[in-house]
């Protein structure tokens, strides 16, 4: 079954950046293979007339999520470094919102909307779905689709334009499940 896409409709390619990618300090496991299917999903929703909007983990360079200061994470997607670039191949039009979480060296933000404008700009902007997909599926991709249904989004979740970390082998498999009993479709490209 194929959903409708409209100028209602926000595209949210979560943190496709260097250091979440092949060669990174943090590398999602074929992460760079969403960058093609991203730039396809952008293509049809700006045909439709919809948003695009860019989240990027820009981190402190003494975030609390690095292992040096009590976290889980290697050191990654510092602000102004070249891991916290976005993946060149990633198309990157004009028009695009860019979001920056995880800014502040004490507050862990794996969600798009924590701590940033996002949903109110979007509301302001008459938009009423959201296409969620990118790095890391288990992560940050999960934890914006979870909280976009919270603020009264209708969201679906971008199965073959998203990969997993997976420090435990089915914790992808599980942010899925978590997402689907949120009420969130997991889609691909062919039904749009």
């Amino acid at each position: 079954m194929s959903i409708a896409i409209s100028q209602k409709t926000a595209l949210i390619a979560v943190d496709i950046q260097n250091d979440f990618c092949e060669g990174g300090a943090l590398p999602v496991p074929n992460g760079d293979k969403v960058v093609p299917i991203l730039n396809r999903y952008q293509e049809k929703v700006l045909r439709a007339g919809g948003t695009i909007v860019f989240t990027r983990d820009w981190h402190p360079a003494n975030h609390c999520s690095f292992k040096e200061f009590g976290g889980i994470w290697p050191v990654h997607c510092v602000q102004n470094t070249k891991g916290a670039q976005f993946h060149p191949g990633l198309n990157f039009p004009d028009t695009a919102i860019l979001v920056s979480t995880a800014t502040h060296p004490e507050k862990e933000a794996y969600s798009g909307f924590e701590g940033t404008h996002l949903a109110d700009v979007l509301k302001k902007l008459g938009i009423d779905t959201l296409l969620v997909g990118g790095l890391a599926t288990d992560y940050c991709v999960k934890a914006t689709a979870l909280d976009g249904v919270k603020k009264g989004f209708t969201v679906y979740f971008l199965e073959d334009a998203s990969r997993g970390v997976n420090v435990h082998p089915d914790d992808s498999q599980k942010a899925i499940e978590e997402m689907k009993a949120a009420g969130i479709r997991a889609i691909t490209l062919s039904e749009i």
